[in-house]
This record gives C-alpha cells, structure tokens and sequence, in this order.
C-alpha cells in the first residue's frame, strides 16, 4: 500500500468498523432485534413502536455514550504519552481518572451538605465540573512531581501514580462510610465504570468538553512531535512550550473529566488505544490523535457489549472487562520495554 495513503486507509477503516460494530451492538440484548430492524429504527423507518422505543431511548444512547467516551480517554492518553514522552502513561495508570473520580464522588456525598453551595451554583454541572477540577489538579502534580531537568523519570510517574491513587481509594472509602443508601449505589458505578444507565442528558454534558479536547488536541499535533525530542528541542523549532505544556494538560484533563464524570472510572482505554495505532500507523501525533479517538471509542463499544453479554442476563461492570484487557496488554509492554534495555 502506498504510505502516503496508508493513514487514511486505516482511519477510514477504523470509522467504518466503528459504525459495523455499534449497529451490531445496538441488536444485542435481552429483545433481540435484527440489524436490518435496527437500521430501519434509526432512519425512522420501524413499524414497531417497542423496538423504537428500546433502540432510541435504552440502547442507542449507551452505545454514542461509550463511543464518546472511548474517544475521549483514547485521545487524552495519547496526549499524556506525549507530554511525559513515554509510552506508559494512561490517565487510569497515573491516578488521573482517581484524581476526577474522586471529586466526582465527594460532590455525590456531600453535595446535600457541605458542598450545598457549590452544587447550588452550578446545578448539574457540578459534577462534571468537579471532576475536570480533579483531573486538572491531579495532572499537574504528577507532571510537576516526574519531571525535572526536561527529562521525565518513568519509575517516578509511575510511583506518584500508585500514591495518587492510593489517597483515592482511601478518600473514596471514607466518604463511602458517610454516604447515604442512595449515594452509595452511585459510588458503585463509579468505582467500577459502567455505561449501563445511559441517557441522552448523560450524553449532552459530556459531549461539548469531549468533543471540544478531540478536536482541539490534534492542533498541538505537531509540538508534540517536536517536544518527544526535548523541551530545548521544540522550543528551538519555534513552539510555545509552557503554552503546549499547560494546552495539553488541560485538554486531556477536560477529557478524562467528562469521561469518569458519565461513567466512572474505566481504565486501560488510555494505555491501550494509543499504542494499537502506534502499531498501524507510526507515532506522528498528527495520525495518533484521530486514530485513537477511533480505536478508544472501538474498544469501550466491544468491552461493553462483553460486559452486556458474557454472563447474560447478569452485566458485568464495562471497567472490570476493560481491566481484564489491558492488564495482560500492560504487563506485556513492560516485559517488551524490559527485553530493549536487556535486562
């Protein structure tokens, strides 16, 4: 295939296997529906008004969410790779989802109480808000505390993110003990990432501030390719770096934010996805931004339906299927980074 062709083959193929796979998986459940029924639904076409109802109103709501979310924690951890330059950052890996879950969680419990205020102020965007905030806060730290010297210590990042996400799991327990019977069956969903009370509402908060970091990082394509060569590097090359750094930051935050504040914490999407595209197109920022956003949105949509039908009619939380995927897929970068050093 001529190279020059070669990246849009593979987003135009990616697209086309994204939209096979969420009209497949818009026929699977507990009525089934055929793909040709559930074609006839979408362009207003069905004759039956209980097929319509659970495509338009229960499934199809679930299936956009989890693309835009996948697209989301695609893009932000492709981004995230390329700030700390290194492969293994992922917004779940590094406490960032932790960090936005977290604040999620306390606006939850204590949105009735201490934080009358804020989410009085706010209304329903308290809890996006708050999880971007998270997000944001914990991003920066772990950029501030790995990287020194213009060089990111890997082992360093990776430690801050065990300690970030150990604070997370200790302030999510505490809050856990305080919070009513109702807040605690949020909690639930999320600790364990699920898509499986979708709604359009869901779908609208989430849509402009994922929409807006997928769009808007592949702008900082192109300093991202030149920063994976050094600070000295880019700025040398004519780039803004503190205007790069503090853009990317905020967008991926922005992303993972939105993402954990409609689904909770779902991880591995971030590792996984950029790294797939790494493999079919090369890691040019400017090909791994969409296609990440593509692969990211392909595998929530696959690990949903595998979580909608592996121990049907029991569902089984879309964040343990996708930790059941990306924690081999971990282990064997690690043993891959391993075998290059010689160690």
């Amino acid at each position: 295939m001529n190279r020059r062709y070669r990246p849009f083959s593979v987003l135009s193929g990616l697209g086309i296997l994204l939209v096979v796979m969420g009209t497949y998986a818009l026929s699977i459940g507990p009525i089934e529906i055929s793909s040709f029924d559930v074609l006839k639904t979408l362009f207003g076409l069905s004759d039956s008004a209980q097929t319509a109802l659970v495509i338009s109103e229960i499934r199809l709501p679930r299936i956009l969410l989890g693309m835009l979310v996948g697209a989301g924690l695609g893009v932000a951890g492709a981004a995230m790779q390329g700030l700390f330059r290194n492969p293994l950052a992922d917004p779940a890996l590094v406490g960032v989802s932790s960090g936005a879950a977290l604040a999620a969680v306390t606006v939850i419990v204590l949105g009735h109480s201490l934080l009358v205020g804020w989410v009085g102020l706010l209304q329903g965007a308290s809890v996006p808000v708050a999880a971007f905030l998270g997000g944001l806060l914990v991003t920066w730290i772990i950029y501030r505390v790995a990287t020194r010297n213009d060089h990111t210590d890997v082992g360093l990042m990776l430690l801050t993110g065990v300690a970030v996400n150990a604070i997370a799991a200790s302030a999510t327990g505490l809050l856990t003990y305080l919070a009513t019977d109702e807040a605690l069956r949020n909690l639930t969903f999320w600790t364990m990432g699920s898509i499986s009370g979708a709604t359009w509402s869901d779908l609208t908060m989430a849509f402009v501030p994922i929409l807006a970091a997928v769009l808007l990082l592949p702008y900082f394509a192109r300093g991202l390719n030149a920063f994976s060569m050094g600070e000295a590097v880019s700025a040398h090359m004519g780039f803004q770096v503190k205007r790069l750094k503090w853009g990317v930051i905020g967008l991926s935050a922005l992303a993972v934010g939105a993402s954990v504040s409609v689904s909770g914490i779902i991880g591995f999407v971030g590792l996984v996805a950029p790294h797939l595209i790494r493999l079919l197109l090369g890691p040019d920022h400017r090909w791994l931004f969409p296609g990440s956003a593509l692969m990211g949105a392909m595998l929530v949509v696959v690990s949903d339906l595998l979580a909608r039908t592996l121990l049907s009619p029991a569902e089984i939380p879309i964040g343990i299927v996708m930790s059941a995927i990306g924690g081999p897929f971990f282990l064997w970068l690690l043993l891959q980074r391993r075998s290059r050093v010689g160690l």
